[in-house]
Formats: C-alpha cells, sequence, structure tokens
C-alpha cells in the first residue's frame, strides 16, 4: 500500500543506508521492502512513534535487514523467490514432521547427521531439532535459558557439524526447523553480563528496578508459571543491585521489548539462522512477550504487533522461511497467533494444536469421544495460509487444555473429571494401565500436568511387564489409532522422536543431578539404537509400530484431501465412542471419510449418520490405509477395539 508519509520516510532511510550495502544488489530486496514498508513502519511507530530516536532505530532496523539478505546464498534466494510463488507450500499434504533431542536421538550433531537415512526411510521430511544454543550446564531449563543465540552447545556440536547436518537434510529434501527463546535470555547472557556491570544500554534490554515498587505492582496481576519451584516473578541480582523480571525461572531474564533495540537485536538472531538454512523457524514463549502493569501480561496485543512486524520483516529479508508460534494457551487466543484482523497469517503460520493433543488424551482414558467431539466443534477456524502442527507427544508435560465448559457439555463434572484424568495417567485408576507421572502438581488443588512417554501412557509398559499378548496388541493398535488422528485431522502432523519404535518411560533422570526434581525427563529419552534396529525383524514390537507408520505416512501423501486447505467437517454421529470426521480434496469431488473406535471393544457406526451428508459406503470400498474392505453388517459400519478407517468415495 503506498502512503505518503511512510513512503517518504523510507526515501530518507534508502537515502542514509551505509556505502557497503547501497554497493550490493539488492533488486529483490528494495521490491519486498517496498511492498511492506507501510505495514512495518505502521507497527513499528505503534510501538515506538513517541521515542526522540524513532527515525534512528527504524534506519537500523532496515540496515540490519539489509545486512542480512546480503548473506543468504544464492541457493537461499532462489528457494524464496520459489516459495512465493508457492505460497501454500507448508499446507501440503506431503509434510510430516518429527521432533527431537540431537543428544537425545544421537550422540550429537556429527552422530545425527548419519542418521539422516533414517528420517527418509520412515518418511520424515521435516525434523525440528530441539534447542541446541548455548546455556549453562546446570540451569539451562531444558535449552530454553540461552547465553549465546550464535553459538551451538559444545554439548551436541558445532556451527559447522549443524552445517553438516544441514546439507545432508538439503539432498534428500528434508526441512530444518530450529528454536529461537524469544522472551527471555539466560540470566549468564553476554547481555546481562553487561547489565550487572551497570551498563545502562543493557540493563535496559532487561526489566530491571532498584526497589520493588514496581515488581510489587505487577505481581498484583502477574500469574506464577511454576509457583513450586519458582514463586514470584521478580528476582533480587546482588552483582546489578537490582531486581530483574524472571517469569519463568529466576535465572532466565524477561527481555524488554518496549526497546525497540531488544527488538531489532532478536529480528538479527531471526534472521542469522534463516541464513543459516532454518526452513522454520519455531518461537519460544511469544505470549509472554509484552508486559504490562495491571494484566496477566500474556497475549497482549503488543505482543501480536511484536510477531506481525517480526513478520514483515522476515518478509522482506528471508520470505521462505515461516513461523511456528510457541503458545500453549486457550483456544480462542491461540489462533490470534496466526494473525489477529487479517485473511491470511500475519504473524505465525504454524501454531501447536495443543488443545486436540489434550483432547486425544482425554479420548484415552475415558475410551470415548465426548469431549473430544465437543472440544473440536469449539476450536476457532484458522485463517487461510495458516496451519497446525498435530502432536500426539511432545518434549513438555501434558496439560488438561480444554475448558470446563466444554467439559460441563460433553456431560462431566469439571473438578472431578480433571481429576480422574490425573489419576488415570498415574495408574491409579482401577481401569487403567498407564505409567504416567505427575509434573507441577499443586497438593492444595490437585491440579497438575502430566509427564511420560506415548507408550507408557497407553499402558504397553504395564503390559509388557506382564507379557500380556493381548493387551500389548491392543495398546499397539491404541496408539496408531491415535497416529491416524493427527496424520488426518488438518495440518503437518508431528512425531515424537522414539515414538515410531515404542520408546518407554527413562526413569534414569532420578539418579541425575538437575534432572530428578523434573518429571519431563522421563519422557526425553536417549534412543537405545540397538532396540531401534529391531525395526527390522519382522514381529517385534518396532517393526510393528515403525512398519505401520512408514505405511501411514506414505498413504498421507498420496491423499490431497489430506492438505490443509479449513477441508474438514466434523461429523455428530450417534456412538459416542467414534470420532469422524471428512476431509475435502478442494481440487475435485474427492472426499475422504476419517473414522476411529476409542474403545478397547468393537465399535459400530450407523451408516444413516453419514448418508444424509452424501457419502454412502459400499462393499467394493477399501480402506486407504489398509487396502482392506471395511466390515459392513447390516447397514453398520464395524470398527474393532481402537481401529481406525481412512475411506474415499473415489
Amino acid at each position: 500500500m503506498y502512503e505518503q508519509n511512510s513512503h517518504s520516510i523510507l526515501n530518507e532511510i534508502l537515502d542514509k543506508l551505509k556505502p557497503e550495502i547501497k554497493e550490493q544488489e539488492l533488486h529483490h530486496f528494495y521490491t519486498r521492502l517496498g511492498a511492506n514498508f507501510y505495514s512495518l513502519f505502521s507497527l513499528f511507530q505503534y510501538l515506538y512513534g513517541n521515542r526522540k530516536d524513532f527515525k534512528q532505530q527504524l534506519l537500523h532496523l532496515v540496515e540490519v535487514m539489509a545486512k542480512q539478505y546480503i548473506k543468504r546464498t544464492e541457493e537461499q534466494k532462489r528457494t524464496d523467490l520459489a516459495r512465493e510463488k508457492d505460497f501454500n507450500w507448508f499446507l501440503s499434504e506431503n509434510l510430516v514432521g518429527m521432533t527431537l533431542y540431537a543428544d537425545g536421538f544421537a550422540d550429537n550433531l556429527e552422530n545425527l547427521k548419519e542418521k539422516v537415512p533414517y528420517f527418509q526411510e520412515l518418511g520424515v521430511n521435516l525434523v525440528h531439532i530441539m534447542p541446541i544454543l548455548d546455556c549453562p550446564d546446570e540451569a539451562s531449563d531444558g535449552g530454553y535459558a540461552v547465553s549465546d543465540y550464535r553459538k551451538i552447545n559444545d554439548r551436541v556440536g558445532t556451527l559447522k557439524e549443524l552445517q553438516g547436518v544441514i546439507e545432508e537434510m538439503k539432498k534428500r529434501d528434508i526441512l530444518l526447523v530450529l528454536d529461537v527463546v524469544v522472551n527471555h535470555t539466560s540470566d549468564q547472557h553476554a547481555w546481562a553480563a553487561k547489565a550487572r556491570q551497570g551498563n545502562k544500554k543493557y540493563q535496559d534490554y532487561y526489566y530491571t528496578y532498584d526497589d520493588r515498587e514496581i515488581p510489587d505492582m505487577f505481581e498484583e496481576s502477574l500469574p506464577e508459571i511454576f509457583p513450586e519451584t519458582s514463586p514470584g516473578n521478580f528476582t533480587w541480582d546482588d552483582s546489578m543491585g537490582k531486581w530483574v523480571m524472571t517469569v519463568f525461572n529466576n535465572y532466565q531474564w524477561d527481555l524488554n521489548y518496549s526497546n525497540p533495540a531488544v527488538f531489532t537485536e532478536m529480528l538479527d538472531i531471526l534472521l542469522f539462522w534463516s541464513n543459516q538454512g532454518a526452513d522454520i523457524l519455531r518461537l519460544d514463549a511469544v505470549a509472554f512477550l509484552w508486559k504490562k502493569i495491571g494484566s496477566t501480561s500474556q497475549n497482549e496485543r503488543e505482543a501480536h504487533i511484536l510477531l506481525q512486524l517480526f513478520k514483515d520483516c522476515c518478509q522482506v529479508t528471508a520470505p521462505g522461511v515461516v513461523f511456528i508460534a510457541e503458545a500453549i494457551v486457550a483456544p480462542v487466543e491461540v489462533v490470534k497467533y496466526f494473525g489477529e484482523d487479517a485473511v491470511n497469517a500475519k504473524e505465525c503460520e504454524i501454531a501447536y494444536n495443543a488443545t486436540f493433543m489434550a483432547l486425544l488424551w482425554d479420548a484415552v482414558a475415558t475410551k470415548n469421544a465426548k469431549l473430544l467431539n465437543q472440544g473440536v466443534k469449539n476450536l476457532p477456524n484458522k485463517m487461510e495460509r495458516a496451519t497446525w502442527l498435530n502432536y500426539i507427544r511432545c518434549h513438555d508435560d501434558i496439560g488438561l487444555g480444554f475448558s470446563d465448559m466444554d467439559i460441563e457439555l460433553a456431560g462431566y463434572h469439571a473438578k472431578s473429571h480433571r481429576d480422574f484424568l490425573i489419576n488415570y495417567f498415574i495408574g491409579k485408576h482401577d481401569d487403567s494401565i498407564a505409567r504416567g507421572l505427575l509434573f507441577g502438581h499443586n497438593e492444595k488443588t490437585n491440579d497438575a500436568r502430566i509427564s511420560g512417554t506415548l507408550t507408557s501412557l497407553i499402558g504397553l509398559e504395564s503390559m509388557l511387564e506382564q507379557n500380556n499378548k493381548e493387551m500389548i496388541n491392543k495398546s499397539l493398535k491404541h496408539i496408531l489409532l491415535l497416529h491416524s488422528m493427527i496424520f488426518s485431522f488438518g495440518g503437518i502432523p508431528l512425531l515424537y522422536y522414539g515414538d515410531e519404535v515404542g520408546t518407554l518411560n527413562d526413569y534414569s533422570y532420578i539418579d541425575k543431578l538437575g534432572k530428578a526434581n523434573d518429571s519431563r525427563w522421563a519422557h526425553r529419552p536417549k534412543i537405545d539404537w540397538e532396540k531401534a534396529d529391531r525395526r527390522n525383524q519382522p514381529g517385534t514390537i518396532e517393526y510393528i509400530l515403525f512398519s505401520a507408520l512408514k505405511r501411514m505416512i506414505a498413504v498421507r501423501k498420496e491423499i490431497p484431501a489430506f492438505a490443509d486447505f479449513n477441508n474438514r467437517e466434523l461429523l455428530e454421529i450417534s456412538n459416542i465412542h467414534l470420532f469422524a470426521f471428512f476431509r475435502n480434496d478442494r481440487n475435485s469431488y474427492n472426499r475422504v471419510l476419517v473414522i476411529g473406535n476409542f474403545d478397547a471393544h468393537s465399535q459400530k457406526l450407523d451408516l444413516s449418520d453419514i448418508s444424509s451428508h452424501g457419502f454412502r459406503i459400499n462393499p467394493t470400498m477399501r480402506d486407504l490405509y489398509s487396502g482392506e474392505f471395511p466390515l459392513i453388517n447390516k447397514n453398520h459400519l464395524v470398527l474393532p477395539p481402537f481401529h481406525f478407517y481412512w475411506i474415499s468415495n473415489f
């Protein structure tokens, strides 16, 4: 959009660019800058327009963008152009992801390079390497307390070794996701060190105060993230002689984005990793970016403005790179991180579908789809050119992230139902075979989150101990049912490393300093590659799971209806144990019926429930996944325990 004031300022900026920038070939950069500048300028002005140095800060921002554009390789620039042309590339049914720790899935980055063929063998073509940036050995928060944004942690390797991994992945058309922790740094970061030395510039990078007056005003409305282990939101620093905001842990200092220098520093870091070869950047803790006295300082409008500004700047310099919003908040808030007041994603193109994940676990415990149906029905519609990451498990705990209203509408009492879920997953319910662990337990309220691997939460661990072959088989089917949901729901399915070979809880964390009090380490295992090699031995659990998921991935990639263009239609059916929806191919009349049985017993679908939608199943139709003919008995589709179907009308 052309607007006279902003473009006159753009002309001033271009005149003042340093000679070493002007001398470069910047045709595409200038084109994109001109196209995005009105929006970029308006957002920057909204946040920082009252500062006397506004134009100087804006000039510095543009110079950072230009310098990072100059550093992009010719191959990266070609990719940018290709993805601008095919701007829906990340909505494709062809994408299947895996998230992993470099030193959990492998020994280190060098060893990870050797294991890249494993991803291709399984069919995974998007790999999220969990935080690998430099962190203190003890106070690391699992990699989310960064002490150097441009250095790889020695524990996992070097930047050169990461480049080797990236080169091997590019040969095989595998995309890379990397984390950038945008909300806070470690208290050991160079910025924090300079702040401690009394450098006012860097003290202004954080929220620092001489006394408790302002911190106490914040505390009136700021919730505590980890009340048991890290109470309060401010920490006294003796060296600096000031209070500093530490919302997550006392060793993680919150960055002050009301200072434009902080924004520009972080943009420079995002573009640095884009230039290293990241296709997708996962922005951590985005809901907390803007702090405001009198509020919870979560999901603030200014936080969204910051993300829109990051996106505008990235679209100028590295438009082939997209963002993941790590915002584990209420569904009505999550969709805002795709971009408010927009048709297409204006902030982050991808977000975690944490609600769907939690609803799936509810269906596991209850053996029915009542809350799953209710919760999905109330998921807000996402905008075009945005997509979900659908997952069963991740590195973090499982929160019961659905609303009390949905629980009540599904026919349960909210408090007692949450208590039931907690007791079920830690194995304290009569019906439970789960082996989960409590995380963040509040003894007064019994609120808690759950840790544990997929296999242990499903019950495979306990059934293996009992050598109960029937229940082992059902557990395996249960695992595949959950995967069938994330592969077909709409979005990018994201496997968690080890799930594909049935990795169980790792209890060794209990004996390790710095991990013993964090049950999440039970599901952050070191992969046993001798066990993983059994994926090639027919009859083993590893073989059963790996082969089934390999086939599921291959079949998914052949189903255009599984691309994510808001083409899911939820079905209301009479059997509470079944969850069903259509996926519609936007380029044809092809529809796929996805249906899963969450009960441990066979269930029937009354075909009249779907015939009213113009979808008729006949005896000649095959299940797309298994290739088998679905069992039909007297106008009912029969689903064995924990079974699923993907049935096409073509």
